[in-house]
C-alpha cells in the first residue's frame, strides 16, 4: 500500500474512533437561543428569515466552524442546516403566527462511518435534541417557503437572509421558478438585524468570553517564559497554540502574530519565520477561542528579558495611552473606533491625545504619527464582532483597547491590547487584568517559572 494512502487511512480511522469522545462546545440553555430567535423575529416587520449553516471545509486539516449568526441563534454546530423564522403578523391575511423550523440535510450513512452519526428530521426527539420548535428535512425548505409566499404574495418582499450565502441565492431563484412569475424575491440583509442583537452580550456569553481570555492569558504567559534570543517566532506561535488547546480552546481566535525586530512594526505580520535577536522587542498578538467565543490579546516583550531605555520609553507611552482611554470612559457616552479622532467623546481621541503629547519619533515628529490603526473593536463570536462604528459603549458590550506605536527606522513596534466589558454598573471590567501590563511586570514574568 502506498505510504501516503496508509498514513491518510490511519488519520481518518483515528478521527473516527475519537470523534464520539471529542470535547463538545459549552452551549447555553435552550431557552437562551429561543429567546434570541424571538427577538430577531420582532425585527422582521412581519417577514420571514432564512439562515444557512456553514458548510464543511474543503480540506481535511481545516476544522469545521459554524456560521456565526447561525450559531448565535441556534447553538447548532453541524453543517448543512437551515433555519426559518417566521415573524408574527396578526394583521396579515391570512394571519401569521411566530414559527421556527430547523431544516436538516439528508444523512450520508457512508460518510458517517468516518465523521460520526448525524441528526436528521427522522431521528427520534429531533426537535428536543436540536432545541427548536420544529425539525424538518432540508428537502422541504423550498416547499415551505413556497406555501408561505403563495398564501400572501407580499411576503416575497419581506424575506431576510444572508446576502452572500450561495444557498440563499439558489433558494431565491428556485422560489421564483416555483411561483412561476419569473421575478426573484428581493431579500433583505439579515446580518443587519443580527448585528444589533449580538453587540450586547448576555451573562452566558460573558462567562465564555472570560474563559477564552483566561486561556489566552495562560498562553501569553507561556510566551513570556519561552521568549529568548535564538528562538524562532514560529516556535513562540506553536507554544501559544499548544497552551490554548491545553486550556480547552478549540482553536486560536485568529492566526497568532509573533513579530520581532522590524517585524514588530508590521501590524498584521503573519510569517512568524524569523529568529529572535538579542536587543529586539517582539509584538505578540495571540489569543484563543473557547466554545466559539474569542479573546484578543497583545503584549510586547523584550527578547532578552530587559527593555532598553528607548524601548521602555515607547512602551510606557503606549501603556499610558491605554490608561488614558480607560480613564476617559463614560458609559453611554464614550465611543470606540473613531479613526479620525474627531469625536471628543471617543476613547480613540483620549489615547491619541496622550501619544501625541508624549515622546517623539526619530525625525522629531510626535509618536502619534506612528500609530497606524484604530483603538479597538467589538469582540464576541467573532474576534472582530460586527458593529456600526463609531460605537457608543453600553452595558454588556465587549471591546478591545489596543493603542500602538510602530517605528520601522528603529525596528521598534509596541502594542498593548486588553479586552474590556462594560459592566451593568457602567464600569469597565478588564478581562485581561491578570496579565502583566507594566514594563517591570513583563520583565518579571519573563523570569518566572510559573
Amino acid at each position: 500500500m502506498n505510504r501516503f494512502i496508509r498514513l491518510s487511512l490511519l488519520i481518518v480511522i483515528a478521527a473516527a474512533i475519537t470523534a464520539p469522545f471529542a470535547q463538545c462546545l459549552e452551549k447555553q440553555p435552550t431557552a437562551t437561543y429561543h429567546g434570541r430567535r424571538v427577538a430577531l423575529a420582532q425585527k422582521l416587520h412581519g417577514g420571514v428569515a432564512i439562515l444557512f449553516a456553514g458548510e464543511e471545509p474543503l480540506l481535511d486539516f481545516m476544522p469545521y466552524r459554524q456560521d456565526e449568526d447561525f450559531y448565535y441563534l441556534t447553538g447548532w454546530n453541524e453543517p448543512g442546516a437551515a433555519l426559518l423564522i417566521l415573524a408574527d403578523a396578526p394583521e396579515a391575511s391570512p394571519k401569521r403566527s411566530y414559527r421556527e423550523v430547523l431544516f436538516l440535510p439528508t444523512r450520508n450513512l457512508r460518510l458517517e462511518k468516518f465523521t460520526g452519526i448525524k441528526l436528521d428530521a427522522a431521528t427520534p426527539n429531533a426537535s428536543q435534541t436540536a432545541g427548536v420548535d420544529e425539525v424538518m428535512p432540508m428537502t422541504d425548505l423550498p416547499g415551505e417557503l413556497n406555501k408561505l409566499i403563495a398564501a400572501n404574495r407580499r411576503l416575497a418582499n419581506d424575506l431576510w437572509t444572508q446576502p452572500e450565502a450561495p444557498q440563499a441565492k439558489a433558494l431565491l431563484n428556485w422560489t421564483s421558478a416555483t411561483l412561476g412569475n419569473g421575478v426573484t424575491p428581493a431579500a433583505h440583509d439579515i446580518t443587519a438585524q443580527t448585528m444589533q442583537l449580538r453587540v450586547v452580550k448576555d451573562a452566558g456569553e460573558l462567562a465564555l468570553l472570560k474563559k477564552a481570555s483566561d486561556a489566552s492569558i495562560a498562553a501569553q504567559r507561556v510566551m513570556m517564559r519561552t521568549t529568548k534570543p535564538g528562538v524562532t517566532e514560529r516556535t513562540i506561535a506553536g507554544k501559544i497554540i499548544e497552551k490554548l488547546m491545553e486550556e480547552g480552546c478549540e482553536r486560536p481566535s485568529y492566526a497568532p502574530i509573533a513579530g520581532a525586530g522590524i517585524n514588530s512594526t508590521t501590524l498584521h505580520y503573519s510569517s512568524n519565520a524569523a529568529t529572535l535577536a538579542d536587543g529586539d522587542v517582539m509584538v505578540v498578538d495571540a489569543a484563543g477561542e473557547y466554545s466559539m467565543y474569542a479573546s484578543d490579546i497583545t503584549r510586547t516583550v523584550p527578547v532578552n528579558g530587559h527593555f532598553t531605555a528607548r524601548q521602555r520609553e515607547v512602551y510606557d507611552i503606549v501603556l499610558g495611552a491605554q490608561r488614558a482611554a480607560i480613564a476617559a470612559f463614560v458609559v453611554g457616552k464614550s465611543t470606540i473606533n473613531d479613526a479620525q479622532h474627531r469625536d471628543p467623546n471617543s476613547l480613540d481621541t483620549a489615547a491619541w491625545n496622550y501619544i501625541n503629547t508624549h515622546g517623539k519619533g526619530p525625525d522629531g515628529k510626535p509618536l502619534s504619527d506612528y500609530w497606524i490603526h484604530g483603538l479597538g473593536h467589538m469582540v464576541g463570536i467573532n474576534v472582530h464582532d460586527p458593529s456600526g462604528y463609531p460605537a457608543v459603549l453600553k452595558p454588556g458590550m465587549v471591546f478591545t483597547i489596543e493603542p500602538g506605536v510602530y517605528i520601522p527606522e528603529e525596528k521598534l513596534g509596541v502594542r498593548i491590547e486588553d479586552v474590556f466589558v462594560v459592566g451593568q454598573d457602567g464600569k469597565l471590567i478588564d478581562l485581561v487584568a491578570d496579565l502583566p501590563h507594566t514594563a517591570d511586570e513583563v520583565e518579571a514574568a519573563m523570569k518566572s517559572d510559573k
